[in-house]
């Protein structure tokens, strides 16, 4: 691990097993070796085909996807060292295990009428799909489960509110994690609803080999069967390769995703620069080589770095994988090699992010200080109740007397009971403090978990 050129298999190798368990070399090559056995098993199931086949026969083809480990793939890269193509690699590593297992009748039928496409982006489908509900999605809930939580716990904590970094109208903490749970839900629910597409239809995408080898057979109906028996979208409209627009969506969605988690990470960083959050302060951890006192906001500040590093990657594939020249080039074939990584990044963010957000507390001594020290921000309450009894001027009025001052509760106090205004508003506006003029905030906060 000390000698990986990724920080995603070195240092950060411990966030990122999960990826790696669907996406790696490994697992192509597998997958590609699981695509072209059922492609085989399916030519077997046309009966114009008319392949000769027993069912041992059809347990041999299953042993060999069974027993496929590293060994086996590692004999597959043999194979490409030679051939120089990784999927016929595969389809000759597969002529060699039916001798081995007597079942060389079928060699013919490898890899038939096949573009090496078919191939591999169905074994991208399948790993995608994988990635994407096994590992991004469920990350994804946790940090939306976290945040529900603290929208719940600190739903009535009062917090004064900044508009252009200047205090503004007070709210609570609830309120603020609510918002990213809003946020963050919306954009994953609309990534759980995407679809990962897959073709099956030969080299330049019409079935041209199949017709002349076997006219009668419907292979559009074959080829939709066998693709959607993956799990995956049929795309009938396709060059030599899938198109790759529904995988770009996926990723502006996880893009989306990823920029409201670094949004939540400068809000936390900032709140913690402002003493609102206080911070567990790990034994044995260092905040500063020379700054004994500090404890830094690393976990926030790692997920940022993560995130753009995810972000562009996954930026990079959104511009360039939607095109081809003509009927195709191979500059996808190694842009889509580091799926894993665009993702990889993406979680490593995510968990750095729940584990900051499970190091603070919030601070509500401090919280509350600031807000008794805030008198100021009554006055959008004042000209607001002032306007609805009909005083003119009302906005200008609290502008002047309290834009850039240094006023006390006790002048607000003093305003208020000189006002000729409706004794019922006005009993109401000196009951007013900032910690209590918070609107809706808690309400707001809690139905986030409903």
């Amino acid at each position: 691990m000390l000698e990986s050129i990724s920080p995603i298999d070195g240092r950060y190798s411990n966030l990122t097993e999960e990826v790696r368990n669907c996406f790696s070399e490994y697992y192509l090559i597998k997958n590609r070796v699981f695509v072209e056995i059922e492609w085989l098993k399916k030519l077997i199931s046309i009966k114009e085909i008319n392949i000769e086949s027993a069912y041992d026969d059809l347990k041999k083809l299953d042993k060999i996807i069974n027993e496929f480990n590293e060994d086996e793939a590692n004999e597959v890269k043999r194979i490409e060292s030679v051939t120089k193509h990784d999927v016929k690699a595969v389809e000759y590593y597969l002529d060699k295990k039916f001798e081995e297992y007597n079942i060389e009748k079928f060699n013919q039928y490898v890899h038939f009428a096949c573009t090496s496409e078919d191939i591999n982006n169905l074994a991208y489908g399948i790993m995608i799909k994988k990635l994407l509900n096994d590992v991004y999605i469920l990350n994804a809930e946790k940090v939306i489960e976290v945040l529900k939580d603290n929208a719940q716990k600190s739903a009535d904590i009062p917090m004064l509110s900044h508009t252009h970094g200047q205090n503004a109208t007070p709210t609570t903490v609830g309120k603020e994690f609510a918002i990213f749970v809003y946020r963050l839900s919306k954009i994953l629910n609309k990534l759980k609803q995407e679809k990962v597409s897959g073709k099956l239809n030969g080299a330049v995408g019409n079935f041209n080999a199949h017709i002349v080898a076997f006219p009668e057979v419907d292979w559009i109906k074959i080829s939709k069967e066998f693709v959607e028996s993956f799990g995956l979208e049929y795309n009938l409209y396709t060059t030599q390769i899938e198109s790759h627009d529904n995988i770009c969506l996926i990723f502006s969605e996880m893009k989306l995703f990823n920029n409201i988690i670094l949004d939540l990470d400068s809000d936390m960083w900032m709140y913690i620069s402002r003493n609102y959050f206080k911070q567990e302060n790990v034994k044995g951890e260092v905040g500063s080589s020379v700054m004994p006192h500090k404890i830094n906001p690393i976990n926030f500040e790692n997920s940022m770095a993560n995130v753009k590093m995810a972000n562009g990657i996954l930026g990079t594939f959104i511009d360039n994988l939607q095109v081809s020249r003509m009927q195709r080039d191979l500059s996808d074939s190694s842009m889509l090699r580091n799926i894993g990584t665009g993702i990889a990044y993406s979680i490593i963010a995510m968990k750095q992010t729940i584990t900051g957000l499970n190091k603070v507390k919030v601070n509500e001594e401090h919280l509350l200080q600031e807000l008794n020290n805030t008198p100021e921000v009554l006055a959008e309450a004042i000209q607001t109740v002032l306007r609805k009894n009909g005083v003119e001027n009302a906005y200008e009025i609290l502008k002047g007397l309290t834009r850039g001052k240094d006023i006390s509760m006790d002048d607000i106090h003093k305003f208020i009971e000189e006002l000729e205004i409706n004794q019922d508003d006005k009993e109401r506006l000196l009951k007013l403090e900032p910690k209590n003029y918070v609107g809706l905030a808690e309400e707001i906060a809690k139905s986030i978990n409903k």
